[in-house]
């Protein structure tokens, strides 16, 4: 089942709120601070990520790798927003270079229990959304399509069910009197 475009914009919405609403408590959980214009760059980044692949249900193996991704865009966001100018920017890359770029272990860890879990969630989520729209529609054209009759619908047509004899034809009775076959 495909979703239209309004439909499809707000499911946009929603994972990229709950990418960058990760990306900012952990940020913010490790000693970081956030600027307004890294929020809205954030949102946008989240947001173009998660457009192309929201035009139907996904499961947890698409979601995973894309809420991965997404939160990787977002620390190196937030890392350089936290700079502030052009220059600290140049000397927090340096100095990440210089540090061999691979975070701690710690940090690893977290980050891939936070996305595996919110992959989970949102994957469950996902179905639920996908299970309940189903449900809707398929009770609402049960409620409107007998309301739905025009002068210039063909008539419908109920058939009486067809009647089937009670009696079944290979049934041996043996209950009652014995019967009378001849008399001598």
């Amino acid at each position: 089942m495909s979703s239209s475009l309004p439909f499809r914009l707000i499911r946009t919405a929603v994972f990229a709120g709950v990418c960058l609403g990760l990306g900012v408590v952990a940020h913010v959980f490790g000693g970081g601070s956030v600027t307004g214009s890294a929020l809205v760059a954030g949102f946008a980044a989240a947001f173009c990520l998660a457009l192309p692949v929201a035009g139907r249900e996904r499961g947890a193996y698409v979601i995973m790798p894309l809420l991965g991704t997404a939160q990787a865009v977002l620390h190196v966001l937030f890392s350089l927003a936290h700079a502030g100018s052009a220059a600290e920017a140049v000397a927090h890359v340096a100095h990440a270079s210089s540090s061999g770029l691979v975070p701690g272990l710690g940090m690893l860890v977290a980050h891939g229990w936070a996305t595996a879990l919110t992959a989970l969630w949102l994957a469950r989520g996902e179905a639920a959304l996908w299970g309940l729209l189903r449900r809707l529609v398929t009770r609402l054209l049960a409620v409107l399509l007998p309301v739905l009759d025009t002068p210039f619908s063909a008539p419908r047509t109920v058939e009486p069910p067809v009647l089937r004899s009670a009696v079944l034809r290979h049934v041996v009775s043996l209950r009652g009197p014995p019967r009378v076959v001849g008399t001598h």
